[in-house]
């Protein structure tokens, strides 16, 4: 486990953050340690101002620092807002690459809690709020984005009962003018820092930030929530080495798949080659009987010609024959 605080008060505190807010176990102990501090980040990411804040409840507190049989359990926070509206918040590091449907069903849920008989009208209505560190849409990333229900044609609004906001937790720099107006970069930027200085440095913005940076140094300076941190720590490390095995498995996998199609590629060329070489076969041997056709039928021929001419010189020669023939009989009939 990493080392304790050296130090009893944020001020003389300086390094390395053994813990951030980006630790899902940390922003769980630091949002549920201090009512303010809570109050302060829902204020900044719903643009409210504090007169208009009554209360804010969490609905599913935990014993901090008490351990869990199970590593993967769930951390995200459920707010109840002036006993109105239900906000669903939750950090997330790691792209498991299932947030859009994931933050869809931790948004409906709270919202499907009519008891039998209540009226539609009585539901509240439901905010999801995801910290993100990593991009959803890469090509249009943005650091601070509200989803509503609207009308795809012409962007009407349909209903306000469903709210998805999420922070980009690595696209600060894209943060708007209205951003830094209501100071979520700084919100941001508290959650990502990883060093006393940049907390102290931060802490120094107003005092919703102050309390914020002094809960992170409590917290950090608790045993017991340290230690549940770590938790997480080696959580997120088995996850990392699981998807870097997924990976792996899928690269070899694509590899594996792109040796078969050339392998298929390979044979498919080799028949063609063959039956390129079948083809050539025929057509030689084709050719060659036509050939040979031609010439037995110019030797049926030279040899009818022959046999033709045999007959025709027979033929001369028993008609010569004949002749001779008739004139000894004409010559012996004149003899006395």
């Amino acid at each position: 486990m990493k080392q304790p605080l050296k130090c009893s008060k944020l001020h003389d505190a300086y390094g390395k953050i053994p813990y951030s807010m980006t630790n899902d176990y940390m922003f769980r102990a630091v949002l549920q340690s201090s009512n303010k501090v809570l109050r302060g980040l829902i204020c900044s990411l719903l643009h409210l101002s504090e007169q208009k804040v009554i209360s804010v409840e969490i609905t599913n507190p935990v014993i901090l620092g008490e351990s869990v049989t199970e590593k993967e359990f769930r951390l995200d926070i459920n707010v109840i807002l002036n006993n109105h509206t239900l906000i669903n918040l939750e950090m997330q590091i790691a792209n498991k690459l299932n947030w859009r449907e994931r933050s869809i069903m931790y948004l409906c849920r709270p919202f499907d809690k009519l008891n039998r008989g209540q009226d539609y009208l009585d539901a509240k209505p439901a905010i999801h709020i995801g910290f993100l560190d990593y991009t959803l849409f890469q090509e249009r990333p943005e650091f601070y984005v509200s989803y509503k229900l609207i009308n795809v044609k012409n962007h009407q609004k349909y209903s306000d009962s469903l709210t998805l906001n999420v922070v980009d937790l690595s696209q600060i720099h894209l943060a708007t003018d209205e951003d830094k107006k209501y100071h979520i970069h700084e919100w941001a930027m508290l959650f990502k820092a990883t060093t006393w200085e940049e907390i102290k440095m931060l802490a120094s913005k107003d005092e919703y930030l102050q309390e914020a940076s002094e809960t992170i140094f409590r917290m950090n300076a608790d045993e017991l929530v340290r230690k549940r941190c770590l938790d997480r720590e080696e959580y997120y490390q088995d996850l990392r080495s699981y998807e870097r095995k997924i990976e792996q498995d899928r690269i070899e996998h694509e590899q594996d798949l792109r040796n078969y199609e050339r392998k298929i590629e390979q044979d498919r060329i080799e028949h063609e080659q063959d039956l390129r070489n079948y083809e050539r076969k025929i057509e030689q041997d084709r050719i060659e009987h036509e050939q040979d056709l031609r010439n037995y039928e110019q030797k049926i021929t030279h040899e009818r010609m022959e046999h033709a001419q045999d007959l025709a010189e027979k033929d001369a020669l028993i008609r010569q024959l004949l002749a001779e023939n008739e004139a000894l009989r004409k010559q012996a009939a004149k003899s006395p």
